[in-house]
């Protein structure tokens, strides 16, 4: 298992959190979210997803990963 860490833009809330985790929870993947330092951290397995797919699964949300 390989770990990422994204910073993402426009996280506020709890419910950002769920949606969040939900969507990568959803896509197969493990992912915490950390408001306080406005990141992501996503355990992923490379054989079945990139970091470009992680992005866009946090992006489909409506959060901006810079």
């Amino acid at each position: 298992m390989k770990q990422v860490t994204m910073n993402v833009e426009g996280m506020s809330c709890n419910h950002c959190v769920n949606s969040i985790e939900g969507a990568l929870k959803n896509a197969g993947l493990s992912g915490k979210v950390d408001l306080a330092s406005n990141t992501v951290t996503v355990e992923y397995d490379e054989t079945k997803a990139t970091v470009e797919q992680i992005k866009e699964t946090i992006e489909e949300q409506g959060y901006d990963v810079v």
